[in-house]
């Protein structure tokens, strides 16, 4: 049978926050899933760590794990802490920055 969730351990009982650690002046992801379909993505910014502007040809779910977020989707800035979810739609470019340490759970959704 082959499995489709990949970097993280089935049938256990898990913190998605201890599944990604933080690394000074760095962005650290670790992928859970990815397909034509699909991507799951875990990632924990340093502060100040940010992605640039662009834009995705699926829609991305971000839900902040731990910390906080400034999240622009094409002018609107949104800060979003731990809790928080936001969606970014496709083709519309979007910017993430870590005004604090954050993590967070990104689920992007392609069509076909």
């Amino acid at each position: 049978m082959q499995n489709f969730i990949k970097n993280i351990d089935f049938s256990k009982v898990l913190k998605l926050s201890t599944l990604v650690e933080y690394k000074d002046e760095q962005v650290v992801s670790r992928t859970l899933a990815q397909n034509k379909a699909l991507s799951v993505t875990l990632f924990a910014f340093d502060k100040n760590e940010e992605i640039s502007s662009h834009s995705s040809t699926g829609d991305a779910l971000v839900y902040i794990i731990d910390g906080a977020a400034e999240i622009t989707i094409a002018e609107n800035k949104y800060t979003l802490k731990s809790g928080e979810t936001i969606v970014m739609p496709a083709g519309i470019p979007h910017a993430l920055l870590a005004i604090e340490k954050f993590k967070m759970l990104l689920i992007v959704v392609f069509g076909l």
